[in-house]
């Protein structure tokens, strides 16, 4: 387990009125990273939670409590006080895979926490080494049937993985995973050449991309990412293919509708500001700041995509 505190002192502002009237808050707030520093989890935490906390006008802390896959940090803001005063970024992962991987994760994403909101996403992008043979989609699934294709992700049962795993399905072809600890290691080796390719974060390979060190094959949403509109989107060549990664907000469940309502006010303001815009814009990602019911629906909606392709591609943790 490892922990970053990052205390965030702020002058007395104006909360939203709803919350105010339920007398929230009346201490200092703690927003737990489920991951290290430096990281899309932690990056869209701290956009958040600067604005969130002076409006509030408590101090607050930034937490970084990485492990178990972001299951420590999950059980520990599921087991908090229901009362607004500990939240929790979480990432699509936490929402979705762990669950289906894990025989206790220590925690229920629909049954402890309440949603806030899904404040960013990004595509996953296939790269390989600028010296790759294959300059597209179909010239890399070409060379993948032929065999003894490689591919690395940040570790088994992640997004990256499952991503590559109903890439492979569809495709029809068998390539050689290669989990590392972190998608720092993936890329390094990417770079290197002893690894062939990757379907890894667009925010993690993107400067890489734009400095020509990697080649994009193609992106996991359904339409081409503005960071990258010349890079075609899987779903042209498979129709359907879909995988994003996201950043979003829950608080622990049974916290107070007003706070609820009150927290997706703050971060949707916050979110909506032109510099933290243009700050999460320029990593590749898109701002979502969607509602409380349509974060709902995501994790809902892609606990059954992955669910399939866990059990179709017989991933284990084991």
């Amino acid at each position: 387990m490892i922990r970053r505190r990052h205390l965030l002192a702020m002058p007395l502002l104006a909360a939203p009125g709803t919350a105010r009237a339920q007398g929230w808050p009346t201490r200092p707030v703690t927003v737990v990273v489920p991951y290290l520093a430096g990281g899309p989890s932690d990056v869209f935490g701290r956009v958040v939670a600067a604005p969130m906390l002076q409006r509030l006008g408590q101090p607050g802390v930034v937490e970084n409590r990485a492990g178990a896959n972001g299951g420590i940090a999950a059980g520990l803001v599921a087991r908090a006080a229901p009362d607004g005063h500990t939240l929790l970024v979480v990432a699509g992962g936490i929402m979705t895979i762990n669950p289906l991987l894990m025989p206790n994760p220590g925690y229920d994403p629909v049954r402890d926490f309440a949603p806030v909101t899904i404040g960013i996403r990004a595509p996953n992008v296939l790269v390989v080494p600028a010296a790759s043979a294959a300059t597209t989609l179909d010239a890399f699934l070409a060379g993948a049937k032929s065999g003894g294709v490689t591919y690395g992700t940040p570790g088994i049962g992640s997004s990256e993985h499952l991503t590559m795993a109903m890439l492979v399905q569809r495709a029809g072809v068998e390539m050689t995973h290669v989990p590392y600890p972190g998608v720092a290691q993936t890329i390094t080796d990417l770079l290197g050449g002893t690894l062939q390719s990757g379907f890894l974060g667009l925010g993690a390979t993107l400067a890489h991309i734009r400095a020509g060190r990697l080649r994009p094959l193609a992106v996991s949403s359904t339409e081409r990412s503005p960071a990258l509109p010349d890079v075609p989107a899987a779903a042209e060549r498979y129709p359907g293919f879909l995988a994003h990664s996201w950043q979003g907000l829950v608080a622990p469940r049974a916290t107070p509708e007003p706070v609820l309502e009150g927290l997706h006010a703050l971060t949707d303001e916050a979110l909506a500001a032109p510099e933290a815009r243009a700050r999460l814009e320029a990593l590749g990602f898109t701002v979502v700041a969607s509602s409380r019911a349509e974060m709902a629906e995501v994790v809902a909606g892609e606990t059954e995509r992955w669910r399939g392709v866990i059990r179709d591609a017989r991933i284990t943790l084991g």
